[in-house]
């Protein structure tokens, strides 16, 4: 148990996809212009992560491995990525068209989203088991989430202030963004374990 408490504090926090990895920066860059946006993507990245964490796990293990075709991994992981990223368009388009009409194109980018697939490789690179590999899958969404939300508050900040006009826009997001990621840089020294 000690162990899945540590898999899960560094996925948030000190190997976070966003700040740490960067991972994930196409939808952390896109749909973070509100919270309440940046909260339902961070809902459906967390519930695609998840099970597509136990999923592939599975996938790998009881398929891939016994056939020996191990090198397929990246091809059957998107597979089972966008499988369950359609069936997330299925029901926000049903029961939440708000926010299936806010998220726009990045709902669908969930599939290529490298945070998602990297949180899959990574289950199986660090050879976790399966009760670890869901915790991982879990807590990496959760630092995904975390993230997006942060940037989202800071965003509606930035929205008041007046910088200079050469960086007004873009610009002052990547400065933004690159300073809570200097931050998150400060749990990389703990010594988890």
């Amino acid at each position: 148990m000690g162990n899945i408490f540590l898999i899960m504090f560094a996925a948030i926090l000190t190997e976070n996809f966003i700040f740490s990895r960067f991972l994930g920066i196409c939808p952390f860059l896109g749909v973070s212009n509100k919270p309440s946006t940046a909260l339902g993507m961070g809902m459906a990245v967390t519930f695609v992560m998840t099970v597509s964490s136990a999923v592939t796990w599975a996938v790998y293990r009881f398929i891939l491995q016994p056939l020996k075709i191990e090198y397929l991994k990246t091809i059957a992981f998107i597979l089972v990525i966008a499988t369950l990223v359609q069936f997330i368009e299925m029901f926000l388009r049903k029961y939440v068209p708000a926010l299936y009409g806010a998220l726009g194109i990045y709902l669908p980018l969930i599939t290529t989203n490298c945070a998602v697939l990297g949180s899959a490789l990574l289950n199986i690179q660090k050879g976790y088991s399966f009760g670890e590999s869901v915790a991982f899958g879990f807590a990496s969404a959760l630092g995904f989430t975390m993230a997006i939300l942060i940037f989202a508050g800071v965003r509606e900040r930035l929205a008041f202030a007046t910088p200079p006009k050469c960086f007004k826009g873009f610009p002052i997001l990547l400065i933004s963004a690159s300073l809570a990621a200097m931050a998150f840089a400060g749990f990389s020294g703990m010594k988890l374990g």
